[in-house]
């Protein structure tokens, strides 16, 4: 194996590669989301949550050294949440996609991770965020990055609730 090619590396290509493959699952919920009527909210916004969640998996690749060591417990707290994040997923199914779509006639999810907090993905991404790089020891990756994703998800989380503030106000009065 190359020396610039660790398991901070491997890892960042492997959530690289998952990432891209949720992206395909995203863009096909998107089109019939669209097909079904749906507007987006936030399509100006998208980019900067984009760029910002490669900037994290940069991060992991281009800043930490391919001979950190790896912290066991941090790793399976981290793809534990893996679980999470695909419950999450899950219980969506037809509805999940990266950006903002709302569809007036589509329910406002309540099973699931979505008994217990209003935006369970995206409290999933902080704490990926976070854990990721502590799994290799990049203590500064993790507080800036988390910064950056703080900012970019409470942002996000804003333009969210108001896309979907009249389907809850409807849900509410019946």
């Amino acid at each position: 194996m190359p020396e610039f090619l660790g398991w901070p590396q491997i890892v960042a290509l492997l959530v690289l590669i998952q990432r891209g493959l949720e992206e395909l699952h995203s863009a096909r919920n998107t089109r019939r989301l669209l097909a079904g009527g749906a507007r987006e909210a936030g399509a100006a916004y998208y980019p900067v949550v984009a760029v910002s969640h490669l900037a994290w998996i940069a991060a992991i690749f281009f800043l930490v050294p391919a001979d950190a060591a790896v912290q066991p417990v941090l790793a399976v707290a981290y793809l534990a949440l893996q679980g999470v994040r695909y419950w999450v997923i899950g219980t969506l199914g037809r509805y999940w996609t990266h950006r903002i779509y709302t569809l007036d006639s589509a329910p406002i999810e309540r099973r699931g991770p979505y008994r217990f907090m209003r935006h369970p993905n995206y409290a999933v991404t902080i704490a990926e965020t976070a854990l990721l790089p502590l799994v290799f020891g990049a203590v500064a990756v993790s507080v800036i990055m988390t910064a950056v994703w703080v900012a970019v998800i409470r942002y996000k989380i804003i333009l969210e609730d108001e896309a979907l503030a009249g389907r809850r106000a409807a849900g509410e009065a019946s």
